[in-house]
């Protein structure tokens, strides 16, 4: 598969994801999905209630998200991919983190590895791209 494909896939999964958490009244509709997804599931952990100051956060968050992915979808170039997959190495550990020393819903997991998966994905891909791409020379 092409890498700017992947790069492309993985924004347009980001953007899925991530939308509903962009806007203030979704947002609140989407916490309250996955607090009864939570209940539901009888997971671990749990899910507070949150404050306005929590939803402007995550909005914050979720507008950013949006916006990289709207990026990668236009232009879905190598660097992006590149650092795409930085992002998602962090964005991995901050999951475990908090599974594991706050204990925060279960529900995590299910964000973890598609995250995971697609860091992978992109840094075994880009990877493979530099490989196969004409070197250039730069005069600086």
């Amino acid at each position: 598969m092409n890498y700017g494909k992947i790069v492309r896939l993985s924004a347009v999964y980001d953007l899925i994801v991530t939308f509903p958490f962009a806007f203030p009244k979704l947002c609140e509709l989407q916490v309250e999905f996955l607090r009864r997804l939570h209940a539901q599931l009888h997971l671990t952990g749990s899910i507070p209630d949150f404050f306005p100051i929590h939803y402007f956060f995550i909005n914050l968050m979720g507008s950013l998200v949006v916006v990289w992915s709207n990026l990668r979808i236009k232009h879905p170039e190598a660097v992006l991919g590149l650092f795409d997959s930085f992002a998602r190495i962090l964005f991995s550990g901050l999951m475990i983190y908090y599974l594991t020393v706050y204990k925060v819903t279960g529900l995590l997991w299910f964000l973890f590895f598609p995250e995971i998966t697609w860091a992978a994905v992109q840094l075994y891909g880009y990877m493979n791209y530099r490989k196969s791409a004409p070197t250039k020379m730069t005069l600086k």
